[in-house]
C-alpha cells in the first residue's frame, strides 16, 4: 500500500430491493426488502450515505403501505452470504467536519428506527455475515432469524475506535441483559471474536435458528406463525437497577485495569450502556449520535480504520514477485521436532494438505513432536473445530523420522532448530547434499542473518527466511526474508506458501531482527535500561500504558521468555550497536530462572511486575539521579523506537512505514487505535522531533490538520 494520499473511493451503494411475498396460512402479505450492492460475494455489502438514503426511502414507502393495510409484515434480508458488513468505513474516514459526522449518526437512526415503528411486525432474516450497522439493522427489527451458516454476528465498533451508533448500545442490553451486552459491545470487539450463528441464537440476539439450505422458506413460515399469533416470542424484563449498576461498575473497573484510559471508544460505549436502562429511545439515540460524532473526528478512529485497511488488504504484498513463478509444493520437510517444529508440521499438513516429514536426531524427540501433533488434532476434533475425517487425514500426512535422507523427496524444507547460527549453517550444509536441485530451503530464524546462513552453500539462491510467530496456529503474521542471493522463484514460493497457510506475509530485507523483533526487543531493552539506571520496576511497567498495549512490558517478557528476550537483545546489540542496551540485571534473572511477574489478579486482567525483581538491577534500589518517572520512561522508549524506524526505512528493511505497522499489529499485538506504531509517533510529535518529518502523510491515519 502506498503512502501517497488518494481520492476517496466512491460509495458502493447498497440498494433496497422490495418484493411482496404471500405468507402461508393466509397470514397476509410480507414486504421482503433485500439489501444488495449488486456485486458478487467478494465485495461485502456495506452501508454508506447513499445506501442509507435509499433504505430510508424504501422503509418510508413501506410504512405508508402498512398504514393502508396493504402489508401484514416487513422483513429485511441480504444478498447471498451477507446481511451487511456494517458502515462503509472508507466513507466514514473521509468525513471532514463534526456536523457531517453527526449527520451520519442521525441518518442511520432515522432509517433504522422505521423498522421499530413500522406499524406492522418487522423481521430480520440474518442470512449471512452481519457486522456493526449490519447487525443493527436486525436489532432494530421486532424479530430476528439467523441461518446456521452465518459466519459472524458482531458489533465490532469499539475495536475500530467507534461505538455501536445506530441503536446497538440501547437495544442489545434490552434483548440479552446488561451482562451479556458487555460481552457483545466491549469484550468481544477487543478480542476480535464475533458470534457464530448458534451462539447468537443462544444468548438472544436472534429468536430462531434455521438450517441454511431452506433458511428463507423457514423464516417466512415462522414469520407467518408470529403474525398469526401461533408463535409467541417472550422478551426478558429489564435487569433491576442494582444489577445493571453493579455490572457497569465492574466493567469500568476492568476497563481501567486493561485500557488505562488509552483510548476513548470503550469508555463512551460503557457510558451509553450505563444510561440505556433509564433513557428513552430518543435520548439514547441522540447520545449515540453525539458519541459517534466525537469519535469519528478522533485520531484514534482514523488510525483504527487505517489499521483495519492494512490487515484486510487483499492485493499482492509489497515487494512480492509475480506469484506465477512460485514453485509447486507437494511435500514438506521440517528439520527439528521441538514445539515450534511440531506446530509448523501441523499447520503445513492442515493448510497445504501435503505430506509432511518431521526429522530430529533421536526417536524420543521425534515421538515428542508427533505426540504434540496427535494431541492437538484430538483436541480440535473433540471440541468440534475439526472434523474426524480431516483429523484423520492430517495425522496420516505427518511422518516422523531420524533419517535425514528422507528429505530427498521434499520440494520445500524449513528448519526450526535452536537459534544458533553455526547449527543452522550445519543443518543447511547437510541438507544441500540430499535435497533435489529445485528444493526450496527456508529458515524460521527470528533474528539471525539468512544471508550468512546460506553463505557457504553451493546454491544460496534457494534459501529464504520464513519467520513464524508463536503460537503458530493463532499468530497471523509471517515475515518473508529475502537474503542477499535469494532468487525471485524462492521468494515467490515463500509468499505462495504463506498465502496457502492463510497467513499475512510481509516482505522484509535480511537485516537484524527484521521488523517485529527489532522494535519489540528494543522497547523491552529500553525498559530494563531505565530500571538499571534507578527507575522503579513498577514505574517502568506502567510507563507504556498510554500506548494501550495488550500487556505491560514485563508480562511480555514473561510471555516470550526472559532467556529468549535476552538472547535476541544481545544478538541485536552485537549487530546494531549500543542503541540496544545491555542489562546485567536481566542476565541475572535469566541465570537464576526468576519469574518476573506476579500471578494475574483476575481473568482478563494483565499480570503486573513483581517488585522483588528490583534487587537484580543496578544498585538493587529504585531512585537516584538516573531514575525516571513514567512520562520519562515513555519518552525514552518512543524516542528510541522512532530513531530505529528511521534507520529501518533508510536501510530498506521494508518498502514503507505501512509494512512496519502491519508487522507490529499482526506480530506484536500493537493496537488498532494506535494504527500500528507510525501513526502514533506522528500524532504525538515524535516523528518530526526525532526524524524531522512525518512518517505518513497528514490525513492517512489521523484527522487532517486543517480540519482537526
Amino acid at each position: 500500500m502506498s503512502t501517497q494520499t488518494t481520492a476517496p473511493r466512491a460509495e458502493r451503494v447498497t440498494h433496497s430491493l422490495v418484493r411482496d411475498v404471500e405468507l402461508p396460512g393466509g397470514a397476509g402479505t410480507l414486504a421482503l426488502l433485500t439489501l444488495d450492492n449488486g456485486l458478487d460475494h467478494t465485495k461485502p455489502t456495506t452501508l454508506g450515505p447513499g445506501g442509507i438514503a435509499e433504505l430510508t426511502a424504501a422503509l418510508t414507502a413501506l410504512q405508508a403501505r402498512a398504514a393502508r393495510g396493504e402489508i401484514a409484515a416487513v422483513a429485511v434480508t441480504g444478498k447471498p452470504y451477507f446481511l451487511a458488513a456494517g458502515a462503509d468505513l472508507t466513507q466514514v474516514a473521509t468525513v471532514r467536519t463534526r456536523d457531517e459526522a453527526l449527520e451520519l449518526g442521525r441518518g442511520g437512526h432515522a432509517a433504522y428506527r422505521l423498522l421499530g415503528e413500522m406499524g406492522v411486525p418487522t423481521f430480520a432474516y440474518i442470512n449471512g455475515l452481519a457486522l456493526g450497522g449490519g447487525l443493527e439493522v436486525a436489532l432494530n427489527c421486532d424479530y430476528r432469524t439467523v441461518a446456521t451458516d452465518a459466519p459472524a454476528l458482531a458489533l465490532p465498533e469499539v475495536g475500530l475506535g467507534l461505538v455501536p451508533g445506530w441503536g446497538g448500545a440501547y437495544l442489545v442490553p434490552r434483548l440479552v441483559g446488561i451482562e451479556k451486552a458487555m460481552d457483545v459491545i466491549l469484550t468481544r470487539p477487543s478480542a476480535n471474536k464475533p458470534f457464530k450463528a448458534k451462539e447468537a441464537f443462544e444468548i438472544g440476539l436472534a429468536d430462531a435458528l434455521f438450517e441454511a439450505p431452506d433458511f428463507l422458506e423457514h423464516s417466512i413460515r415462522w414469520t407467518a406463525d408470529v403474525v398469526r399469533g401461533t408463535t409467541v416470542v417472550e422478551r426478558r424484563e429489564l435487569d433491576p437497577a442494582p444489577v445493571w449498576d453493579a455490572v457497569v461498575a465492574g466493567a469500568r473497573k476492568q476497563l481501567d485495569a486493561v485500557v488505562h484510559g488509552s483510548r476513548p471508544a470503550p469508555y463512551r460505549a460503557l457510558d451509553l450502556l450505563a444510561a440505556a436502562r433509564t433513557a428513552t429511545k430518543d435520548e439514547a439515540f441522540a447520545a449515540e449520535d453525539e458519541a459517534l460524532a466525537d469519535l469519528i473526528m478522533s485520531d484514534e478512529m482514523r488510525a483504527s480504520v487505517y489499521a483495519f485497511q492494512l490487515v484486510s488488504h487483499g492485493k499482492r504484498p509489497a515487494g512480492a514477485p509475480d506469484p506465477k513463478i512460485a514453485r509447486p509444493v507437494t511435500s514438506v520437510g521440517i528439520v527439528g521436532a521441538g514445539l515450534m517444529a511440531a506446530q509448523l508440521a501441523l499447520l503445513f499438513a492442515q493448510r497445504l494438505g501435503v505430506p509432511v516429514t518431521m526429522r530430529d536426531l533421536d526417536a524420543e524427540r521425534v515421538e515428542h513432536g508427533l505426540a504434540y501433533v496427535r494431541t492437538t488434532v484430538e483436541k480440535l476434533v473433540t471440541t468440534g473445530r475439526m472434523s474426524k475425517d480431516t483429523g484423520a487425514k492430517v495425522l496420516s500426512s505427518v511422518h516422523g523420522t531420524t533419517d535425514i535422507t528422507e528429505f530427498s523427496r521434499c520440494d520445500f524444507v524449513i528448519e526450526a532448530v535452536t537459534e544458533v547460527l553455526g547449527l543452522k549453517k550445519k543443518v543447511f550444509a547437510e541438507l544441500e547434499g540430499i535435497i533435489g536441485p529445485d528444493t526450496i530451503l527456508a529458515t524460521n530464524t527470528s533474528a539471525l542473518s539468512v544471508t550468512e546462513m546460506a553463505a557457504d552453500l553451493a546454491h544460496p539462491e534457494r534459501v529464504v527466511g520464513l519467520h513464524f510467530f508463536n503460537p503458530v496456529a493463532q499468530m497471523p503474521l509471517v515475515e518473508v526474508v529475502r537474503a542477499e542471493k535469494t532468487s525471485d522463484e524462492a521468494l515467490a514460493t515463500a509468499f505462495a506458501v504463506s498465502k496457502a497457510l492463510r497467513k499475512t506475509a510481509v516482505g522484509v530485507a535480511d537485516r537484524p531482527g527484521f521488523v517485529v523483533n527489532r522494535l519489540l526487543v528494543l522497547l523491552l531493552g529500553k525498559i530494563v535500561e531505565a530500571v538499571e539506571n534507578g527507575t522503579s520496576v513498577e514505574v517502568a511497567d506502567r510507563a507504556l500504558r498510554p500506548l494501550g498495549l495488550p500487556m505491560g512490558p514485563f508480562a511480555l517478557f514473561d510471555l516470550v521468555g526472559p532467556a529468549v528476550g535476552l538472547h535476541v537483545l544481545t544478538s541485536l546489540r552485537e549487530d546494531l550497536g549500543d542503541r540496544f542496551p545491555s542489562s546485567p540485571g536481566l542476565e541475572k534473572l535469566v541465570a537464576e530462572g526468576t519469574k518476573v511477574v506476579l500471578p494475574a489478579p483476575a481473568r482478563g486482567i494483565p499480570a503486573n511486575v513483581d517488585p522483588a525483581i528490583q534487587a537484580y538491577f543496578g544498585t538493587g534500589e529504585a531512585g537516584g539521579p538516573g531514575a525516571l518517572d513514567e512520562a520519562g520512561v515513555l519518552d525514552e522508549v518512543l524516542t528510541a523506537l522512532t530513531t530505529e524506524i528511521g534507520h529501518m526505512l533508510d536501510e530498506g528493511v521494508v518498502q514503507g512505514p505501512e509494512q512496519i505497522d502491519l508487522c507490529m499489529i499482526l506480530g506484536a499485538g500493537w493496537p488498532f487505535h494506535d494504527g500500528g506504531i507510525t501513526p502514533y509517533l506522528d500524532r504525538t510529535g515524535y516523528s518530526e522531533k526525532v526524524l524531522g518529518r512525518r512518517l505518513l502523510p497528514d490525513g492517512v491515519a489521523n484527522v487532517p490538520a486543517q480540519v482537526a
